[in-house]
């Protein structure tokens, strides 16, 4: 035998067995990362579970319920006044449709106009998006003579 491919093959094996050790080494960490992962999540539900009965967060529970229902009512009170819709009103209703709300748009459009059509799609799509704004439409074209 020659002794240089003997000295070969002998390297060739420790430097396979210096990856196999390494693979393993590898395995063994990614095995014990996975055990410290999941008793930590444990240790969280447990926590959770503490957490749950605790009267901060009871307090805190029953004010945001509060909240939401303050915001429920108020939702209702601007329906009731208009909101959350796109509505045509007359020119005599204007001055109390508008004083009567915080926000306001008005579209004064003219039948006729391709223009004030898609105005009119896009402000009764967002109407129903923006309930703290009154959409309304007034006809440009029509007039109260009676003044």
């Amino acid at each position: 035998m020659d002794p240089n491919s003997v000295k070969s093959t002998l390297s060739n094996l420790a430097f396979e067995n210096v990856m196999a050790a390494a693979a393993r080494d590898y395995k063994k960490e990614m095995l014990a990362q996975e055990k410290a992962q999941s008793s930590t999540s444990v240790n969280q539900e447990v926590d959770l579970d503490e957490l749950m009965d605790h009267p901060e967060l009871e307090k805190l529970h029953a004010d945001r319920i509060t909240a939401l229902k303050k915001e429920a009512e108020k939702r209702e009170a601007l329906k009731r006044q208009g909101h959350g819709e796109y509505r045509e009103i007359s020119e005599g209703d204007f001055l109390g449709e508008v004083t009567g709300s915080e926000k306001v748009v008005c579209h004064f459009y003219h039948k006729e106009f391709y223009r004030c059509k898609i105005m009119d799609k896009h402000l009764k799509a967002l109407a129903s998006k923006h309930l703290d704004t009154k959409f309304i439409k007034l006809d440009a074209e029509k007039r109260d003579c009676s003044r």
